[in-house]
């Protein structure tokens, strides 16, 4: 079996992450399914792996730091989307999360008749399927595979450098 050096894997992270942004940003403006509050937070693992493995790649230092990182954002990750795959199927009630729009205190009639206008998504209404799965249940299997790999990563790290 060939060792696959951790730079590699690192690059292949990074392609990835900016697949899985691409995808959500053409889901959501070229196809027109809008997101919610919780499919919007689902991003940001994504966002800081680039930002982290580019950082990495740039400077070469600290890439066993990063690992750790990289591993704690995509089990955070994983369960923000085992939340949200929750809440759309009605294990668990939508929080605060989902309505961060949501006012305290009276709405006047103006107000609340331009909060009927505006276009909300509810987290719990699944507005685009890809194989009959949700989107934060696959974004929940993507982000357990990563933190596995990053995890293996870590590990055998002196190994594969």
């Amino acid at each position: 079996m060939t060792k696959v050096k951790n730079k590699t894997i690192l690059n292949l992270i990074l392609l990835f992450s900016i697949f899985a942004l691409l995808t959500a940003y053409f889901i959501q403006y070229v196809l027109d399914h809008q997101p919610c509050n919780l499919c919007l937070i689902e991003r940001v693992p994504y966002i800081l792996t680039i930002i982290i493995i580019t950082l990495t790649l740039i400077f070469k230092k600290f890439e066993k730091i990063c690992l750790i990182i990289l591993a704690l954002v995509f089990v955070s990750a994983m369960f923000i989307s085992i939340y949200h795959f929750g809440i759309e199927q009605g294990f668990i009630n939508e929080s605060l999360v989902c309505d961060l729009k949501n006012k305290s205190g009276s709405l006047t009639t103006e107000d609340l008749l331009k909060e009927l206008k505006e276009k909300t998504i509810s987290c719990k209404d699944v507005t685009f399927k890809i194989f009959g799965l949700s989107l934060a249940t696959i974004n929940s299997i993507i982000s357990l595979i990563l933190s596995i790999i990053i995890t293996k990563i870590f590990l055998n790290y002196e190994k594969n450098k």
